[in-house]
């Protein structure tokens, strides 16, 4: 199925200097024009750089992105009009070197995004000071006064590696808690594949603020700033495989999760995440009170997906993933009617690239072309910052930008797990549509010969989606319509105390102005409707605690 390291290791390298002929015959083609009135400072030779991250005022000075220098040329009356066409990544190659010398740590890049986040505090261990001084992104291990009031607080944060069972293995947890109010519920918050918990930035702030609950994010591991243990699978066969690459997952977070003694879960799962989140619900049943699935990756059958060994399907929308313009997919309109209602329409489709499908066949994955670019890995990264966050302010879209090399250039580990779960294209081998009628039906405790099996009662399942998302929305209203006619079969057939006690229900959710990372494009609106979701899930608790 893959090929062997030393062809993956040529083949890569010749693909990077492919790709730089590509660019380099590109500039040719569309010569970059000279401003006489740039005032950019000179790139330092790597002897003058200093090491580790600049105080502020100096990282305000150093390369950055494209377009956010051309913004700010234009801000400073300077002629951006026409900007020059950067090609695929526009980062220049002396900034991608200068980015490459210069870069920080993850853990400082993962702290820098946390700075964004308003309000929040840092918790500090047997701190006696009532002014609650914080260590601050630039300096770990310092520490500042914060000198904002949290007016829904307090509220601390906390990043904590969590040590798992055997070699090498632990978790990368961020928790936000309300400082002397009782914890009710769990809210869980996993990213998508590639990514880590930094992008969810923009949520932990609104979604802290409701009372009762206490929020984590993870990264998975073998990604983010989790550790990264070698990925290997035994299976031989197709679906053993695929069963052994969910559990290099799945077994990770229910370890997680009986180490931090947690009994019931919300799990909010963006792509991939929600993905895995199904196959933990059916694996280890029991534990959630609510699924919700951002645009979830693997919903839709496909046929080539599941019989194929390798497969090879001809079109998909993947490619926006890559290619798609951030800025223009928060503005546009695609999945509503004028009234507001999901529209019906056949989800478009565009060819892929063959490098995609190269790419996958021999378990490529981008981050080792990152990794394999050396100096110029910041390069290859802002073809996609710029394009993903460049709805972004210019300090929070650099801001990303190096958190998400820090975290494309670690060693690879879980993402070599895509092409068991997912072939080309994205379509899943295993589709969550063929599963999801099991999900909060599952036995927890089997029937002995003293007392009766213990089934879940089914519980809300939320499917969510950006109105331009590349995620089909097809696949969510299939899944809702399969989970509600199984809980008319249940409702028709079950036993009284099954058709009272039944939980189980289904919704789709349409965020406007957003597409597959609808908890960045739109915040505010994807903000309201989870917290809306974790309040009804907080009022079933208090009746279940009222009535026991």
């Amino acid at each position: 199925m893959l090929k062997s390291p030393t062809s993956v290791v040529i083949q890569s390298r010749k693909l990077v200097s492919t790709v730089a002929r590509i660019q380099h015959a590109d500039n040719n083609i569309n010569p970059p024009q000279k401003n006489n009135s740039s005032t950019e400072e000179p790139v330092p030779l790597p002897s003058s750089i200093p090491i580790g991250i600049p105080p502020r005022s100096a990282r305000r000075r150093r390369p950055m992105l494209a377009p956010r220098r051309a913004k700010e040329q234009a801000t400073d009356g300077k002629s951006a009009a026409n900007p020059p066409s950067m090609g695929m990544f526009p980062l220049g190659y002396k900034e991608a070197v200068y980015q490459w010398w210069n870069s920080v740590t993850p853990t400082i890049a993962e702290r820098n995004v946390i700075s964004c986040i308003p309000y929040l505090r840092e918790a500090v261990a047997l701190s006696t000071s009532s002014s609650a001084d914080v260590p601050s992104a630039e300096h770990p291990g310092e520490t500042r006064t914060s000198a904002k009031i949290d007016p829904y607080g307090p509220r601390v944060w906390k990043s904590t590696m969590v040590a798992l069972s055997g070699k090498n293995r632990a978790l990368n947890e961020f928790s936000v808690e309300r400082v002397g109010e009782p914890v009710d519920d769990t809210l869980v918050m996993l990213h998508g594949y590639g990514a880590g918990l930094g992008f969810y930035y923009k949520n932990f702030e609104n979604l802290s603020r409701s009372q009762g609950w206490k929020l984590y994010a993870l990264d998975w591991l073998g990604m983010g700033n989790s550790s990264r243990p070698p990925f290997k699978i035994c299976a031989k066969d197709q679906a053993t495989k695929i069963t052994e690459a969910e559990n290099w997952f799945i077994d990770a977070l229910e370890e997680w999760r009986k180490i931090r003694k947690i009994e019931k879960f919300t799990l909010l799962g963006h792509s991939l995440g929600g993905y895995l989140g199904v196959s933990y619900a059916l694996k280890y049943p029991g534990h959630l009170n609510k699924l919700i699935l951002a645009s979830p990756v693997g919903v839709p059958e496909d046929p080539y997906a599941v019989n194929a060994d390798m497969p090879e399907p001809s079109e998909s929308t993947f490619q926006d993933e890559f290619t798609a313009d951030q800025q223009a997919t928060t503005e546009r309109h695609g999945n509503r009617t004028p009234n507001g209602s999901i529209k019906e329409q056949e989800p478009k489709k565009r060819p892929y690239p063959s490098w995609l499908v190269w790419l996958w066949d021999a378990n490529v994955s981008p981050f080792s072309i990152v990794r394999l670019a050396g100096p110029l890995g910041p390069r290859f990264t802002s073809g996609w910052t710029s394009r993903r966050f460049n709805h972004l302010t210019p300090d929070e879209k650099q801001t990303l930008h190096d958190y998400a090399y820090s975290i494309f250039k670690q060693r690879g580990s879980g993402e070599y797990a895509l092409p068991y779960l997912l072939a080309p294209g994205a379509h899943a081998r295993r589709p969550i549509i063929n599963r999801i009628h099991r999900v909060g039906r599952s036995v927890i405790t089997p029937e002995t010969e003293s007392s009766p099996a213990v089934k879940e009662m089914g519980y809300p399942i939320v499917f969510m989606y950006g109105e331009n998302d590349w995620m089909d929305v097809a696949g969510g209203l299939a899944a809702e319509e399969k989970l509600k006619q199984t809980k008319v079969k249940i409702l028709l057939n079950g036993t009284e105390e099954e058709k009272r006690k039944d939980n189980g229900s289904a919704k789709v959710i349409i965020v406007s102005k957003a597409g597959h990372h609808l908890y960045l494009d739109n915040p505010n609106e994807f903000n309201d409707y989870i917290r809306k979701e974790l309040e009804e899930t907080r009022q079933r608790t208090l009746e279940e605690k009222g009535s026991s």
